[in-house]
């Protein structure tokens, strides 16, 4: 029977944002700070390798920050699998902001803020990254990740907002300004992106709670 599309050979890309931390409560950005999971986030943790141990991993790979770690942990256990750390995978360096709530930054840096909020929250925060910097180290990992599948197999990604973000827009082949195009998604939710042989991402869940 014919395959025109490839279907039979997708590789198949879940990525998974960590589970809850204490700041993520209290509407703190956490940026590269190494925030651990909270009750919330380690229940959240462990239901949500359930879930996606179901799907049938192949290849577990995840950001080095604690939380995310931490999340993927629950995930070693649950598939058997190793997971390999990949500090690319990092959240954005939020700089001046990281530690503060949106109202704290907007007071304690207003210059910093008023050209963040101008650039349509796309320039770089003084001491920390742009949205194109993260983009850049964001889609090198997700690349090499999946060029390294095999027909079939099913890669887990673990890793945080902004960068899942840009991942799934490398999946898709979108430009630099695609993760613009997508809502932020909850703590341990998954989405799923299928690569089909040439290359080409079809966006096949998005944003689902575990």
């Amino acid at each position: 029977m014919s395959d025109p599309l490839g279907e039979t050979s997708l590789r198949r890309v879940v990525l998974l944002r960590h589970g809850r931390t204490a700041w993520n409560l209290a509407g703190r950005a956490q940026g590269q700070t190494d925030v651990p999971l909270d009750e919330v986030g380690h229940a959240q943790a462990a239901a949500a390798a359930v879930a996606v141990a179901a799907l049938e991993p192949d290849v577990l790979v995840t950001s080095d920050l604690v939380r995310a770690a931490g999340t993927a942990a629950y995930l070693e256990k649950a598939t058997g699998l190793t997971a390999r750390h990949d500090p690319r995978l990092r959240e954005i360096h939020w700089g001046v902001r990281e530690g503060s709530t949106l109202e704290e930054f907007r007071a304690a840096a207003p210059e910093a803020y008023a050209a963040w909020e101008g650039s349509g929250r796309l320039a770089r925060i003084p001491g920390g990254e742009s949205e194109d910097e993260v983009a850049a180290r964001v889609r090198a990992a997700v690349r090499e990740s999946v060029d390294a599948l095999g027909a079939g197999e099913t890669l887990v990604l673990v890793s945080h907002g902004a960068a899942l973000k840009a991942a799934v827009a490398t999946l898709l082949g979108w430009d630099d300004a695609g993760p613009l195009r997508l809502r932020a998604t909850g703590n341990c939710t998954w989405s799923q992106v299928d690569v089909r042989p040439d290359g080409s991402g079809v966006l096949a869940a998005y944003n689902v709670p575990t």
